[in-house]
């Protein structure tokens, strides 16, 4: 009755190539993944980049703790030398402003950490400097007690960058991710308030604080020898309030979202300046002056200075009174605005 059709069908289509059409398309279609593929990679190269950037024409920064010293290390143009007492040259050590300190002598002696190749090219120079036709006795010091190595300054940092992530990705994404499941439209019939709700991810952050700080610090004594120079009650408050900062600006950021995919790319947005330039990994000192003002105003480059100066410095309330408060000022403002903001739809 028809005509053949054979001649007419067209190919098949193979299967392996829908799918793979498909899951391009599915990849595409998610903000975060295509952010966290081709976007972060990008901006952390820019940052990176600003923060160690090609500088042929600048010295080597070098602290000293004489003004003879000075003078012959300035006539050197790879060298920028710093007066400072031996304490203030050994903070700026370990804090990163300088990769050297070198001590009068007889014999000169040269602190630095062995670890950085910045600072054993900065002894390289200065040894050079001091000594153009032959090296009379000098000693090194290499930087190995604890509080004065690279792991001592990471440990905070590594405190505070998990306080933010969990503030942000435990809270903010799990609360657009309830809206999404429309758990929170069935929650509207409760007598809860959206006080007592959204007050209810802040206490349970605080709990599981508990549990994170004696994991990081416990692992870094056992492994690496950090210690907490300072009061562990004052730590535990400054951490406190650092993850209580992080989880208002977490519902902040989950107020209105109305996906999952909304929220990715929002707590991006958030995080990403935070994890490049408040000093995890590396000093703030190593950004332009320029950005300096922005950087102190960060809740997370707040954060990780206090936990610095308590476990390292032990300082007390006093010394670091301007980094509570700004933690304290984004706590109250953060979770204000997100109880104005709110919907449960």
């Amino acid at each position: 009755m028809n005509a053949p059709t054979a001649g007419l069908k067209s190919a098949p289509i193979s299967p392996l190539w829908e799918l793979t059409l498909a899951r391009l398309r599915l990849f595409f279609r998610e903000p975060g993944a295509v952010f966290w593929t081709f976007g972060f990679p990008l901006l952390l190269s820019v940052a990176l980049g600003i923060a160690f950037r090609n500088r042929p024409a600048e010295p080597v920064p070098v602290a000293v703790v004489s003004a003879e010293l000075e003078r012959s290390l300035e006539a050197d143009p790879q060298l920028r030398p710093r007066l400072l007492g031996e304490s203030e040259a050994r903070e700026a050590l370990r804090t990163g402003k300088v990769d050297l300190v070198v001590l009068a002598g007889p014999p000169i002696a040269y602190l630095y950490d062995p670890a950085r190749a910045e600072s054993r090219l900065a002894r390289a120079l200065a040894d050079a400097a001091l000594h153009p036709r032959g090296a009379p006795a000098t000693i090194d010091r290499p930087i190995t007690e604890p509080g004065s190595r690279y792991i001592d300054f990471l440990i905070p940092g590594l405190l505070g960058m998990n306080l933010m992530s969990a503030g942000m990705w435990g809270i903010g994404y799990i609360v657009v991710e309830m809206r999404t499941k429309k758990l929170l439209k069935r929650l509207v019939a409760t007598p809860m308030s959206r006080a007592q709700f959204l007050w209810s991810f802040v206490v349970m952050r605080a709990l599981f604080l508990l549990l994170e700080m004696p994991v990081l610090l416990g692992f870094a004594r056992l492994v690496f020898g950090v210690r907490i120079v300072g009061s562990i009650a004052l730590l535990l408050g400054v951490s406190l309030i650092g993850a209580l900062a992080f989880a208002g600006i977490g519902l902040l950021v989950a107020a209105r979202a109305q996906n999952t995919q909304t929220v990715t790319g929002l707590i991006n947005l958030v995080m990403l300046p935070m994890f490049v330039a408040s000093g995890v990994f590396f000093s703030t000192a190593r950004f332009p002056d320029a950005v300096q003002p922005f950087l102190r105003v960060l809740p997370l480059t707040a954060l990780n200075d206090g936990l610095r100066a308590v476990m390292i410095d032990g300082a007390g309330v006093t010394g670091i009174a301007g980094q509570i408060a700004l933690l304290g000022v984004t706590t109250a403002a953060t979770f204000f605005a997100a109880l104005r903001l709110f919907r449960w739809r």
